[in-house]
C-alpha cells in the first residue's frame, strides 16, 4: 500500500511539472464552477540543450529557474509560485527533504530579503543535487555573489554564464562570477 501511494504520489509530481514544459502563460479561457475566471498559469522554459540526468530534478530545476528570474526581478509573489512548484516537484526526489522544507520556507517568508535568505540554502541544496544526479546534455554554471548575504556571499545556478544576481536584482544584477561550470 505504502508503494503504491508514493509511486502514485511520484506520478502526480512528474505530471505537475512537466506540465511546466514552457515559457508561456496559460490565458484563463473558460470560467471555474463558481463562475470566476482562473488565475494564469505561468510554466517554466526549458532551457536550450540542458537535460539532468534525473527526470524530476530537471522539472525542479526549470522551476529553480522561475525562483530565480522571480527574486532577480524582485517579484514575491511570483516567487512564492515557483517555490511551491520546487516544494511540490522535490517530494518524489530521494535526498531532497532540505530542499522540499527550504522551498516551504520560501513560500511563507514575509519579504523578498527573507526569500533571499531562504534562497541561499535552496541553492546550496539543488547544488548538490545537480552534481550528485549528473547532467546528460548542456551546461550549468554555479555562481557566486560575495556581497550577498550580508557580505557572507551566495551561491546559486545558472544555464548562462553571463550573470544575472537574484541576491540583488536590479541594485547589483551583474554582481559575481562563475565559480564553477558542471557538465
Amino acid at each position: 500500500m505504502t508503494t503504491f501511494l508514493k509511486a502514485g504520489l511520484s506520478v502526480m509530481a512528474a505530471a505537475l511539472l512537466a506540465a511546466c514544459g514552457n515559457s508561456k502563460t496559460a490565458a484563463p479561457d473558460k470560467p471555474d464552477s463558481s463562475g470566476q475566471q482562473s488565475a494564469p498559469v505561468t510554466q517554466a522554459a526549458k532551457p536550450a540543450g540542458l537535460q539532468l540526468k534525473d527526470d524530476q530534478l530537471n522539472a525542479v530545476y526549470l522551476q529553480y529557474q522561475q525562483l530565480s528570474a522571480a527574486l532577480i526581478n524582485g517579484d514575491e509573489a511570483a516567487a512564492r509560485i515557483a517555490a511551491n512548484a520546487i516544494e511540490a516537484g522535490a517530494k518524489g526526489i530521494s535526498g531532497a527533504e532540505k530542499l522540499v522544507s527550504t522551498a516551504a520556507g520560501i513560500m511563507a517568508a514575509p519579504h523578498l530579503d527573507a526569500q533571499r535568505t531562504a534562497y541561499a540554502t535552496l541553492s546550496n541544496d539543488l547544488i548538490t543535487l545537480v552534481k550528485k544526479s549528473g547532467i546528460s546534455s548542456g551546461s550549468l554554471y554555479i555562481d557566486y555573489c560575495p556581497m550577498a548575504l550580508n557580505d557572507k556571499g551566495g551561491y546559486w545556478l545558472s544555464n548562462d554564464s553571463g550573470i544575472k544576481n537574484p541576491y540583488f536584482g536590479d541594485k547589483m544584477l551583474t554582481c559575481g562570477e562563475v565559480k564553477e561550470t558542471i557538465q
